[in-house]
């Protein structure tokens, strides 16, 4: 029998988030997470599916090779070892892959170095998707190595919507456009929606709702990205926990000009002190509903900014498809938060959407219509796994054999 498990890697800069996979019925066989590597107070949190053993330990993991090291000893003693002739392949999550990358890729030398090449449009991100790619491979160096990358299910933007208005040249010079991100949960989203709707990809219209800390919002057309809201960056599109989301680029001139603030004190400004937490002291989708509750009117505009920049990308997206079958909430917020989803399309009737209050009440893991029957456009909650779809992008291309980037 052919190896069928794939080890899938999410390397950021101080933890690891991994899962084991069986891909002959995508079930999970152990997931866990490695987080503060480099502190005194590193941890490892394990869990063994195929015996609901949880194990955790606490104490210094110093890097990332030291961590790695010791997801292997977790998954060698439930018998599942990195050494195992049944794992096939190691799909490593990686945010940025510019416009190079456009489908999940073997990495090799020359892979590596054009992840290299794209850390001054992700510096927070490729060199920690790096870190954890090179220690892999030093681990399992017989072994393929997949790069999925978080822009590729992007690269199908037109260039109407992928280019910003500015100087041809320079922004070529600096690979300056829009590239878009959570691609592996809106690829997988879309499907299952059109899954969960009876048809085919390739015959549905989605708008997805990727709400979490971090948010993006995308319009699918016959299962190809037409639009996205981040762009260049994950700042730009929605309120988010802390980034701002969209902004007058004029007040970065302000902000420096007249507020005297260096260019590193406003990037944490909109990355780490903005959207929710900015507006209200909370990033907690779930506490701003708490206070909200207790009548905290700092907390209600906090949320009703959000809601507002949420309908006009959904109203904006609308008229981009022109024809929309379903809108699906995913994420930690687009799953739990039924408040943000009643929220987002009140009013919108005309457009042929509403919630269902008994149906958007009801928790699940499952994907689910929260629409009424009677709704011209399906509104839909569907629980992301972009695990799942790492795993199985990368599971598909080794079968290939191939891989080329382009």
């Amino acid at each position: 029998m052919s190896p069928s498990r794939v080890l899938v890697l999410n390397s950021g800069s101080s933890s690891v988030k991994y899962q084991l996979l069986d891909m002959r019925d995508g079930s999970r066989l152990a997931v866990g997470l490695v987080e503060r590597i480099g502190e005194q107070t590193s941890r490892i949190k394990h869990t063994a599916l195929t015996t609901g053993d949880t194990r955790e330990q606490n104490g210094p993991i110093a890097d990332h090779q030291a961590a790695l090291k010791a997801v292997a000893e977790e998954l060698d003693r439930d018998g599942l070892g990195v050494d195992s002739p049944e794992l096939a392949a190691i799909g490593h999550r990686v945010v940025h892959g510019g416009m190079f990358f456009t489908e999940p890729t073997v990495i090799d030398d020359a892979v590596l170095t054009e992840i290299e090449r794209l850390i001054p449009v992700a510096p927070l991100h490729n060199p920690a998707n790096l870190t954890g790619i090179r220690t892999a491979m030093a681990l399992r160096p017989d072994l393929p190595q997949v790069a999925v990358f978080d822009t590729a299910f992007h690269t199908t933007m037109p260039e109407h919507a992928a280019r910003y208005a500015i100087d041809t040249k320079i922004a070529d010079r600096h690979r300056i456009r829009r590239y878009g991100f959570h691609g592996t949960s809106h690829a997988y989203v879309s499907r299952a929606t059109a899954k969960l709707l009876g048809k085919a990809p390739e015959d549905v219209n989605v708008i997805v709702l990727h709400l979490g800390n971090g948010a993006s919002a995308s319009a699918v057309r016959g299962g190809k990205c037409v639009d996205t809201s981040m762009g260049l960056t994950p700042l730009e599109g929605l309120v988010m926990g802390t980034r701002s989301g969209d902004l007058d680029p004029a007040v970065i001139f302000h902000l420096q000009r007249v507020g005297g603030m260096s260019m590193d004190e406003i990037d944490t400004l909109l990355n780490k002190r903005s959207g929710l937490f900015g507006l209200c002291g909370d990033n907690d989708m779930r506490e701003i509903g708490r206070r909200i509750e207790e009548g905290d009117e700092e907390a209600r505009l906090a949320f009703d900014i959000y809601i507002h920049r949420l309908r006009k990308y959904i109203g904006a997206y609308y008229a981009v498809l022109g024809r929309v079958d379903a809108v699906a909430f995913t994420a930690g917020v687009g799953e739990n938060a039924a408040a943000v989803r009643e929220a987002a399309v009140a009013g919108l009737e005309g457009l042929g959407l509403a919630v269902d209050a008994d149906l958007n009440a009801v928790r699940g893991d499952q994907p689910r219509l929260i629409s009424p029957v009677s709704a011209r456009v399906a509104v839909a909650v569907v629980p992301t796994d972009e695990e799942l779809e790492i795993a199985t992008q990368t599971y598909a291309l080794v079968g290939k054999g191939t891989g080329k980037g382009n």
